[in-house]
Order: C-alpha cells, then sequence, then structure tokens
C-alpha cells in the first residue's frame, strides 16, 4: 500500500471523518496538542537554557529537570497522541506537504539528541551538573536542542497555513 493510500484509508476511516467533521472535539484536540507542547517543548526549553547557562546557572541542573521529567514525559505523551489523532484527521492534506516531513524529521532527531545525552551525559549527571559552566558536550547538546525543537514547532505551525493552498 502507498503512503498515499494508507493517509486515504486514515482520512476515511470513521474516526477520522468524525474527528474532523466535529464541531467540538476537533478544537478540543487541537487545544490539547498545544497544552501537550507547552508541557513539553516549553519545559524542555528551560532545561536547554540551564544546559547553555543562561537559566539559573547557580542552581544544579540535577534539580531543574528531576522535577520537571514526569511534566515533560506527560507532555510529551499528550502530543502524540493528540499530534496522531490530528494526523488521522488531515492525512491527505498533510502527507503530500515537504513541510509535514520536516517536521518529522525535526521532531526524530531531536529525539536521537535527547538519548545521546541521556546516554553520554544524563547517566554521570551528578559529576557536572553543580558547575556553572557545563562541559562542551552538554551545552551543544542543548543547543542542538532548542534549534530541533524549534524547528519542529515552527514546521509544525506551518502545515495549516499550507495545506489550504
Amino acid at each position: 500500500m502507498a503512503l498515499l493510500d494508507f493517509a486515504q484509508t486514515l482520512y476515511d476511516s470513521e474516526f477520522g471523518t468524525g474527528l474532523r467533521e466535529s464541531v467540538l472535539v476537533f478544537p478540543i484536540i487541537e487545544g490539547l496538542h498545544l497544552i501537550g507542547l507547552a508541557f513539553s517543548v516549553g519545559l524542555i526549553f528551560f532545561v536547554d537554557l540551564r544546559l547553555l547557562g543562561w537559566f539559573l546557572p547557580k542552581v544544579p541542573v540535577h534539580s531543574i529537570l528531576q522535577p520537571l521529567r514526569p511534566w515533560l514525559f506527560g507532555g510529551f505523551a499528550l502530543t502524540l497522541v493528540t499530534g496522531v489523532a490530528l494526523f488521522i484527521a488531515t492525512a491527505v492534506k498533510v502527507i503530500v506537504l515537504p513541510v509535514f516531513f520536516y517536521k518529522l524529521g525535526f521532531i526524530a532527531l531531536a529525539g536521537v539528541n535527547a538519548a545521546w545525552f541521556e546516554y553520554r551525559w544524563g547517566r554521570r549527571i551528578g559529576d557536572w551538573s553543580e558547575h556553572t559552566i557545563l562541559p562542551n558536550g552538554v551545552r551543544r547538546a542543548g543547543w542542538a536542542s532548542l534549534a530541533l525543537w524549534s524547528l519542529a514547532v515552527v514546521t509544525g505551525r506551518l502545515i495549516p497555513y499550507l495545506s489550504y493552498q
């Protein structure tokens, strides 16, 4: 099955049609998607700014990251679930947009960056977390995260504008 055929199947599904045609449910799903983004990407920005030494430089990284983790993961879960629902409802319109695939690529790269950060630096957070100036690799991960999540959000916001042309 080709990608466009798969998108058409999702779009034509009872769930996709019902969601797309609902006066209340679709905007609620969109709103929840934005709330999930605020919790996930919004909070990760604060962590990234700390990694760069620009936000609360005297507070240990683990003191910022640890209490935020449940909110970050909850936000990512909410964003993922609502994003899939929004995709199903609009699949044939967004699957033809290059910006949609850019968004997915930026999200994937941000995920790889986060996994690399956890593998390389997260295991030894106690060794460097309390320093005002953090190791170069930690700061590079912060820069990459800021850039990739910013690009994912911008490309995501372009989707509704480009899909109506």
